[in-house]
């Protein structure tokens, strides 16, 4: 292993480490606004980041909880599939990769991504779904804008996660034969 490439390694991790403090603010963000919207619903058109959800909140409260969890869910498991990720960078050993920890790690990092991948769809088609009922839905579009990546970026890291299994497969079957 160079230096360099430890030098990239160590950059990835501030980067996953930058990206899960911001994924850690926006749900935080997120569901401060949420809760402050169930006791003082005037508060609800100065949601973070300047969404405006009042039009959704007086025609009807079940679309606006419904699409507000949807945000919520959504916010919290991009947070924890950054934890995940720093836990793996953390516990990673450059010099010998293959091991059972990793390879849980990589698992579970597919799976993830796929739920927001997946909720992320669900969201996008429910929010359509309201916009032909008469509902102004155009605002929460940047929630749920990529939903197709993370369903294909779960499908090549499940792949990963395949090859490190049969890595670690023949790494056991090495050590059992010296």
């Amino acid at each position: 292993m160079s230096n360099s490439d430890t030098l990239v390694f160590k950059a990835l991790k501030i980067v996953a480490w930058v990206i899960f403090v911001g994924l850690c603010i926006e749900a935080g963000g997120l569901l401060v606004n949420f809760v402050f919207s169930i006791y003082s619903p005037a508060f609800v058109e100065n949601l973070y980041q300047k969404l405006d959800l009042s039009g959704i909140y007086s025609q009807s409260k079940w679309a606006f909880f419904s699409m507000y969890s949807f945000i919520l869910v959504i916010a919290f498991l991009k947070a924890y599939l950054f934890y995940i990720l720093i836990k793996l960078v953390s516990n990673f050993d450059l010099a010998k990769p293959f091991n059972e920890f990793v390879s849980e790690q990589i698992s579970q990092i597919s799976y993830y991504t796929f739920s927001i991948g997946l909720l992320s769809y669900l969201a996008r088609q429910s929010a359509k779904s309201l916009n032909h009922q008469g509902f102004v839905t155009d605002s929460l579009n940047p929630f749920w804008a990529d939903s197709q990546a993370f369903i294909l970026m779960a499908a090549v890291v499940y792949i990963i996660a395949l090859i490190f299994k049969r890595g670690i497969a023949i790494q056991n079957e090495n050590d059992l034969t010296v």
